[in-house]
């Protein structure tokens, strides 16, 4: 019989800990919480101070029971949640439902699943850190009594089923005070000259700066003409040759929000894919004959520090690998932000010495990418810098003046390894000059006049949303996922080519909560409440104070909102087509997957239909029907035959109207990193990327 019990929150954790233990340890898996508010009240008596009304989760019962039972026949039970304040509130609710003392040394905590860590850890359990779930126990109060009480008046004056709350409202904002951006600009007129000169056998390319030594824009045709007018013949002189050695330190490892960004980038990851199989490495995969492992550390962080240990190992692997010239020199400072929490390390791998690669056989295909993007950021991480030559050059023709921009890799440091991806997707490439003398000439090959509009910002992308939201200082890493999954779920927003668009519901609902609840959407105030949030953790102020002091301002503004927030009605949207079983008009209506097409006489016709959209394609297997653009219930697109079920023609890839020029089949448009190339379905023809 085992002598000692130990609770952690999965399955897949408890046998990854249960290996390092040894026979007198018992692992179990709480399952997550145990305990919560319950959903059905409020839970939370704000005339005694806020007191918290626990429940036992539904469903729960069982695993509590199977717990209490185990934890009879133990002479020790140890907590072993994850290392933040939602594990530390987790191993408090679990000593409080097992009768344990918490002021005894049953909290064990651990940043990587590793046996060395598991072993040292064990050496030295602590108490429950009652700051920590103080503040976890705080954010859970204030968003209960935002989502508690603002949500039963949306479902009252809008329609049921809406919520509010703090993060996911800025979300919201930030989302539509981008999109009134966009409708607002109004386009600018720009031109460019963009020439092509020729030094020797060399072209190289260079663009219009300015007029007599001074930078000029040109903002009509007519500034183009004036500038080209004042060109004498086809020669200009070199005046100015600029040459720089500069250096590019690489980025530091991962924190949640920038693995979230990068894996973003790319891997084409949403948030919430991305912590899923984070938490999957982090809690251990079979590798083999070492058994199930914990490949990566705690994924819930935003330090950037990594231990001395890891560092050396980095070192040292950089070293036999490259060479001494790749190994950083000193000591490098890794930036974090002012609100970062330093209690974890970065993101890393446990070990440096599980090569992508070489585990790649134990791994699905994206935890082996998700892998290999922390393992590469650490190893770079620890590498020299880049040293980029670069080139700056000035031509002249009779004062009109030309400057070609020019850089390649002299030595390429941390860049042999890992280079941090652009929200633009843009590539990375040398830009080559010829070697060009001062007081020598070039000849003009071709100029070349192009018109342009400047354009609006661009609308939020996942990673883009997460790095501003994060340099705001709204929420933490914990929340990002969640809150993006919420805001989408409730249809306040959409994705439209991998961007958030605000919907007609979420503009109404975010105007009622700008009207009669500014506070939760004022940035500085919501970044004000995550540092007081911060300092109840840190020990330096009681939770009681800082939700009494938010709520009774709110509570006057809720008595407000009651009385004077007016209904406000959606009316569905018409369809533009009839019912083909009653005649009534089809109208767009939101379902748990989006929009679909329901009859207007609901509810007595219950008809519906999905969106579908004519790509102007014929089927290629029944010839008859016509291929249409559909979603499947994960919201990803796929193509199929409006003749379906009769005809079961579908493509992930969009199908394209002409047909292979070598074998007469299928084209189809598909997907890279470089861009969208057409290739056959039924043979090897493919066109290069546009």
């Amino acid at each position: 019989m085992a002598d000692y019990l130990v609770i952690v929150e999965s399955p897949a954790k408890a046998k990854t800990i249960g290996k390092y233990l040894g026979k007198k340890y018992t692992v179990k898996a709480s399952m997550g919480h145990v305990r919560d508010l319950p959903k059905s009240q409020m839970g939370v008596d704000t005339d005694h101070n806020y007191d918290p009304k626990y429940i036992t989760i539904r469903g729960k019962g069982p695993v509590l029971k199977e717990l209490k039972s185990a934890a009879k026949k133990v002479k020790r039970i140890y907590l072993a949640a994850d290392p933040d304040r939602e594990g530390e509130a987790i191993a408090w609710h679990l000593a409080h439902s097992l009768d344990m003392d918490e002021d005894s040394e049953c909290r064990v905590v651990f940043n990587e699943i590793t046996k060395t860590a598991i072993k040292d850890a064990f050496k030295h359990p602590r108490k429950i850190n009652r700051d920590l779930v103080d503040a976890q126990q705080a954010r859970r109060i204030l968003d209960r009594l935002v989502g508690y009480n603002i949500s039963p008046l949306l479902w009252k004056k809008v329609k049921k089923g809406l919520s509010a709350g703090r993060v996911q409202s800025i979300a919201v904002k930030m989302i539509t005070d981008r999109e009134k951006e966009i409708q607002r600009f109004v386009p600018e007129e720009y031109w460019s000259i963009d020439g092509t000169f020729k030094s020797g056998d060399e072209l190289f390319e260079a663009k219009f700066y300015g007029v007599d030594g001074k930078k000029k824009e040109l903002q009509s045709e007519d500034d183009v003409k004036n500038v080209l007018a004042k060109l004498n013949g086809e020669q200009f002189d070199i005046q100015k040759v600029t040459k720089k050695e500069r250096k590019r330190n690489p980025v530091s490892p991962f924190t949640t929000s920038s693995l979230q960004q990068e894996a973003a980038r790319k891997l084409n990851f949403r948030a919430k894919k991305t912590m899923m199989i984070a938490q999957q490495l982090y809690e251990g995969i079979d590798i083999g004959k070492e058994g199930t492992i914990g490949l990566i550390t705690y994924m819930r962080t935003d330090s950037t520090r990594i231990s001395n240990t890891a560092k050396d190992d980095t070192k040292n692997y950089i070293l036999s690998k490259y060479g001494n010239e790749y190994t950083s020199k000193g000591t490098r400072e890794n930036n974090k932000s002012n609100n970062a929490q330093d209690a974890h390390e970065a993101i890393r791998p446990t070990t440096v010495d599980k090569i992508p690669k070489e585990i790649k056989q134990y791994l699905s295909r994206d935890q082996y990418r998700l892998y290999k993007l922390v393992w590469e950021r650490l190893v770079a991480s620890e590498m020299a810098p880049a040293v980029m030559d670069t080139m700056s050059v000035d031509l002249d023709n009779n004062g009109v003046l030309f400057r070609a921009t020019g850089s390649k890799i002299k030595f390429p440091g941390f860049m042999k390894v890992y280079i941090e991806g652009r929200d633009d997707n843009k590539k990375e490439e040398d830009k080559y000059l010829p070697d060009l003398v001062e007081g020598s000439q070039v000849t003009k090959a071709e100029l070349e006049e192009n018109q342009h509009f400047t354009q609006p910002p661009p609308r939020y992308t996942e990673a883009r949303l997460v790095k501003t939201m994060e340099e705001l200082g709204i929420g933490r890493p914990s929340t990002y996922a969640p809150t993006l999954d919420t805001i989408q779920r409730r249809n306040y927003v959409a994705l439209e080519d991998r961007r958030f668009v605000p919907t007609e519901l979420g503009e109404i609902v975010l105007e009622l909560v700008v009207e009669f609840f500014p506070e939760i959407l004022d940035v500085e105030f919501t970044a004000k409440m995550e540092n007081d949030l911060d300092y109840i953790e840190e020990g330096r102020q009681n939770w009681i104070e800082i939700i009494d002091e938010f709520y009774q301002g709110f509570e006057k503004r809720l008595k407000v909102a009651e009385d004077e927030m007016k209904e406000v009605e959606i009316k569905d949207e018409p369809a533009g087509e009839d019912c083909e079983k009653c005649g009534h008009e089809m109208v767009y209506k939101m379902g748990r997957y989006g929009k679909f097409m329901a009859c207007s006489n609901f509810p007595e016709c219950r008809n519906t239909k999905a969106i579908v959209k004519d790509i102007g394609v014929k089927c290629p297997r029944c010839s008859e029907g016509n291929i249409v653009e559909r979603k499947s219930k994960k919201r990803r697109t796929f193509f199929g035959c409006d003749r379906y079920p009769e005809c079961e023609f579908v493509s992930w890839d969009k199908p394209i109207a002409r047909k292979c020029p070598k074998c007469d089949g299928l084209l189809v448009e598909k997907k890279t990193k470089k861009g969208v190339h057409v290739q056959c379905k039924d043979c090897d023809y493919k066109e290069e990327p546009n």
